[in-house]
This record gives structure tokens, sequence and C-alpha cells, in this order.
């Protein structure tokens, strides 16, 4: 790497909009124009403020931005993530151009990163990479043998740094602009089919003091029952406490999330849910963050219920975002299943990398 070219910590500013800012706007500008370029959509973009809210919370997890600069600009950067309850692994976003690529920044950055994994005493890192939806050179099989990602520079820097393949996810969108029947008749079907047993709860966080338990303890099972490939994936310890710490992280980024959940009468318990989530400019796409069904509980079409229920309710949450945009491992066939039945169609996709430190 040419000896002007420096990597340093950034220094998170007071808010996105002080003087201070400019780092984090320009970093924001680069995870954005990497994602448009690699994934071929603008709809996994970040706004300053989001971004802002999630590196600024470190009571969970601690995260590190190192940045690469030529003069005065930001030309490389790498988010180095890890949870501090669960102590296996770390994983990080690295983001170089293709322009500013073949310079040794990427190089850099991913052995600064394997550095600093290897100072935390984690045994394992990992990351992601995005692809277009259609691809037009070879293309990579995960170690699942589901899907597939076509290569590129950033995944051939991976394999020559001993990183495997391990999962292929779909990102998928849903066009909230059409007519509502054909989902309105899938979640009435699906409430038939659950029957009494399972009563159907919505909300916009906070999440209501009498749901926050149940909910914490769905949150922590997307560790154990969300299909993960070959990626090593600790037990997450979630409280009602931690729920309050992530909601309040949404909500500092100028975000809105709505909670649709079903709970067991019989036991009380948060059985299924899904969330949608939305930034302050409401006529952007929203993003679908969690979706799971637990393991005791499927066989109900629990999944089409939460689905469908948060889609419909989100038309009075948000009723001028266009589309909703989520990802799904691609051996999640019951949850594709229920995306493609409601209309979700694939946009790009992605692909998850993991190396074993020994």
């Amino acid at each position: 790497m040419s000896t002007t070219l420096t990597i340093e910590l950034l220094a998170l500013p007071a808010s996105a909009e002080g003087a201070d800012a400019a780092d984090l706007i320009a970093l924001t500008e680069l995870n954005n124009a990497i994602c448009r370029e690699d994934a071929g959509t603008t709809d996994l973009d970040y706004t300053a403020v989001e971004l802002l809210a999630d590196l600024r919370d470190d009571a969970d997890t601690v995260h590190r931005v190192f940045i690469v600069r030529e003069g005065s600009r930001i030309v490389g950067a790498c988010i180095l993530n890890h949870a501090l309850a669960e102590p296996t692994s770390a994983d990080f976003d690295l983001m170089v151009l293709r322009a500013d690529r073949g310079r040794g920044i990427e190089d850099a950055l991913l052995a600064r990163a394997e550095a600093e994994v290897r100072a935390l005493g984690r045994s394992v890192m990992q990351a992601w990479t995005l692809h277009h939806g259609t691809p037009s050179g070879e293309t990579l099989t995960p170690a699942t043998g589901w899907g597939s990602i076509e290569k590129s520079p950033q995944t051939d820097l991976f394999l020559a740094n001993g990183f495997v393949l391990e999962q292929v996810e779909r990102n998928s969108a849903f066009d909230l602009t059409g007519p509502m029947d054909g989902v309105q008749r899938a979640l009435d079907e699906s409430q038939v089919a659950a029957g009494a047993d399972y009563r159907l709860v919505l909300w916009t966080i906070p999440t209501p003091p009498e749901m926050r338990d149940g909910y914490a303890w769905a949150l922590s099972r997307m560790s154990t029952d969300a299909p993960a490939g070959g990626m090593e994936v600790d037990e997450e310890i979630w409280d009602a406490a931690r729920v309050a710490r992530r909601e309040q992280k949404i909500i500092d980024g100028e975000q809105t999330l709505s909670v649709a959940a079903v709970v067991h009468e019989p036991t009380g318990q948060v059985a299924a849910f899904n969330e949608l989530v939305i930034g302050a400019d409401q006529t952007e796409p929203t993003h679908q963050y969690n979706t799971l069904v637990l393991k005791e509980h499927r066989g109900h079409r629990l999944g089409m219920l939460v689905k469908c229920a948060n889609i419909l309710h989100w038309r009075d949450v948000a009723p001028l975002s266009p589309r909703i945009t989520t990802f799904n491992a691609e051996e999640n066939r019951p949850m594709l299943d229920i995306n493609e039945a409601i209309g979700f169609v694939p946009v790009s996709y992605a692909g998850a990398w993991q190396k074993k430190l020994v």
C-alpha cells in the first residue's frame, strides 16, 4: 500500500449533523455506493443518523471503524463488530469501491481486521459480500449446496485469505403499492389453520411491558433456530433490558419498527414474530429485520400469519413506503416458499464468509 495511505480509527461525532460529522457522512456515502455497485440496488442504503446510532451503541456489541484516507478522501473502511455476551466470532464489513481496488487498500484493511480479531481472542471471522441478482460470469456455490453468487474481486480476496463461502442469502422485495387482496386472503387462511391456541399481537416499538420477556426469548431463538449454514453462531442471551437497549438504538436512528407476533395461549410463549422497520423518510423502502417461527411451533402456518399481518398493518404505519426488502438463506425453503406465495421477488444475493483462526 502506498505510504500516503494510512489506517486510522474513525472518531464518532456527537451527532450526524454536527461540524465534526464529515467522516461519518463520508463513511455512510461509501457504504451506500458499495451496496449500489455490488448489489445493483439502492434498497440497502443507510442514513448517517441510522449508522451513527448503530455504531454508538456498545452496550451489547462493540463497533470499531477503521478508515483509509487518500488526502482528504476516505477510500476504504472496515467496520469490525463483536458481541460482548457471545464469545466465539467477530464480524466485519470491508468497504472499498472497485475504482480504488488493486492498490493494497483492501488487503491492508483485511489484515488489520484479522489482527484485531486475534487480539480479541476470538476464533472465528465472518463477513458478507453483496452480488447482483443475475450473474454474468463465473459463480461460487456455498458449502450448503444451496444458491450461488458471482465471483468478484472481494470473493477472490476472501478465498485467497482462507475464508470459506458457507451460505448464500437471497435478497427479495415485495411491492407495497399493489393490491393486498392476496395478502389478506393468506392471513385469513393462516389464522384458521393456526387455530384458537395462537393469538396475534401487533405493536410498534417500544414493546409493551407485558410482551418484553416473551419477545426477548423469541429474539434469542434467532441464534439457534434460523438456518446458519456452516456459520458458527453462539446462542444469544436476551432479556427485557436487552430488548429495551436494542429499541432505543432503533429510535435514536429515527426509525420505526413494527412487530407482528403470535402468542401460544396454553404456554404464553411468543411462538413466531416478524419485524418491519423504516427510517425517518417514509417514502424509502422498508426493511424486514427478523422473522422466526420457533421450532416447537412449526407446522401451523405461523410464518405466513405474522408476515401477512405485519404487511397489512404496515400500510397504516408507513403508507408511503414503496416496497419491503428482506434477506433469507437459500436453504430456508419454508420461509422462501412463504415469501414467494405472498409475492416477494429476488433482487440480489449475499454470500456469508467465514474464516476459522487457528
